[in-house]
């Protein structure tokens, strides 16, 4: 007789760790914005599994000047797409805090002082 064949659903199951998931996250974020701008702080993502849909939250830094609606957008649709894309996920929530904005002048100011 021979071995019954087990269809791959039956076989086992993939689990993606949420650390990794925000590594994914963090890095759409980036790449949204098109690098860390100098002096600023990488992308940072939470982010909460729960079977095949995450929810993440970003925290970033960005130039000021800039209109924060449309970049903070940018990265929302980038993270989504890009967690659905590599890690096979929905993704149900998408929140962007900015916790820091740095001005050029600001920047200035600060590397006359650390001569």
């Amino acid at each position: 007789m021979p071995p019954q064949r087990i269809t791959p659903a039956e076989r086992g199951e993939t689990t993606i760790a949420d650390r990794v998931v925000s590594k994914i996250a963090a890095r759409a974020a980036r790449e949204a914005l098109g690098g860390v701008p100098e002096g600023c702080a990488p992308p940072h993502a939470v982010v909460v599994v729960h079977h095949d849909h995450a929810r993440i939250r970003i925290s970033l830094e960005l130039d000021y000047p800039t209109d924060l609606g449309a970049r903070c957008g940018a990265v929302r649709h980038r993270v989504a797409e890009r967690v659905a894309a590599l890690a096979g996920m929905e993704v149900s929530e998408v929140a962007v805090q900015v916790e820091r904005l740095h001005s050029v002048h600001t920047r200035r100011a600060d590397q006359g002082r650390l001569r």
